[in-house]
């Protein structure tokens, strides 16, 4: 084994419940030789993919310290990364970043921050919205950045002739903004004849999704404004609703850290909207229409102009199926392994 990676306990490797983190190191490890992907020991997980399923982290580090890969890839868990630092001398540690590093224990100030680009061979984060939040009240030397990747060839082809459908596919969560969406859509469909609007998502990734209240409340939202609701849907579900769909709509109101859904929204070939928070205008780049965020009203105007202009849409399409490839797994795997053997910067 020449590289582990390391999930977050919570992380399901499996895809019918993955989220993004699992996804992204299923990607990454399919394209990285001799490597395996470690995690709470699960019924089932990815096909293809070496598992090693611990029971707690003791187990882990006892694994990792039998095993001693050459590189140790330990994703969204910066008190594990240091402890494998000093446990398992003879592997190299990158630790990826996920989400905001302020919200990290290890990570919340300066100093610890500092100790660990100091320990750690690479500190990666998936954007530079979340270099730059590693960055408060630091300077010198900063985390490296690494986008998120997508494998292009396994999406399905985008559809010749794509719905008249606006989607919202994401979590059912405040943070997401789907009540947004809903509202919006409210304002704009009726001025729409021809067209229609879904959503796909649960408060959670997985058939377990529990139906909470905000999930009721956005449920009923939808209903009243004919809007189509499927609630939880496996993720090639999810993908293929993209593949057809003219229009995705990401209308989050928190920062995100990168934006996966919107990546894979303008690589299956849909005109996206989203919202310029976090990560997102690094994944949309000048191929997306920003609407502020919490704004119903600026978010209908925006999918009216852009449903009934059908060539700005398809430019749009284009230009966002060029852009998505600079994430295809392949080239990021690439990029990754520059960084793990690159020497370590001091």
């Amino acid at each position: 084994m020449r590289v582990a990676f390391i999930l977050p306990p919570r992380e399901v490797f499996a895809p019918d419940a993955a989220g993004a983190i699992s996804m992204v190191v299923q990607r990454l490890c399919a394209a990285t030789p001799h490597s395996a992907v470690f995690g709470l020991a699960r019924a089932a997980t990815y096909p293809g993919i070496a598992y090693h399923g611990v029971a707690n982290g003791f187990a882990l580090i006892r694994s990792l310290r039998r095993l001693q890969p050459e590189f140790i890839d330990v994703h969204q868990q910066p008190r594990l990364a240091l402890t494998l630092s000093l446990l398992c001398p003879r592997s190299k540690i990158l630790l990826f970043l996920h989400n905001d590093p302020l919200s990290m224990r290890g990570l919340k100030s300066a100093a610890g921050r500092r100790l660990m680009l100091a320990r750690m061979h690479r500190v990666v984060c998936v954007s530079a919205y979340l270099q730059a939040r590693y960055m408060t009240n630091m300077s010198g030397r900063a985390p490296d950045i690494l986008p998120n990747p997508l494998t292009l060839a396994e999406l399905p082809a985008p559809a010749a002739n794509r719905d008249n459908t606006i989607l919202f596919a994401g979590r059912i969560v405040t943070d997401k903004a789907p009540d947004v969406f809903a509202a919006a859509c409210a304002m704009a469909l009726p001025k729409l004849p021809g067209w229609q609007a879904a959503m796909i998502g649960g408060d959670r990734f997985g058939p377990a999704s529990p139906q909470t209240a905000f999930v009721d409340q956005v449920r009923g939202a939808a209903k009243a404004a004919g809007i189509s609701f499927a609630g939880s849907r496996p993720h090639y579900e999810v993908l293929a609703a993209m593949a057809c769909a003219a229009i995705v709509v990401v209308p989050s109101r928190w920062p995100e850290p990168f934006g996966l859904t919107a990546l894979e929204a303008i690589a299956s070939g849909a005109a996206l909207i989203a919202t310029p928070q976090g990560g997102l205008p690094e994944v949309g780049g000048r191929v997306a229409i920003y609407v502020k965020r919490g704004d119903a009203t600026a978010l209908a105007e925006a999918i009216l102009q852009l449903a009934q202009d059908e060539p700005r849409r398809l430019a749009l399409a284009e230009a966002g199926r060029q852009r998505a490839r600079q994430f295809d797994t392949a080239i990021i795997a690439a990029q990754l392994e520059n960084l793990r053997i690159a020497p370590a910067l001091l």
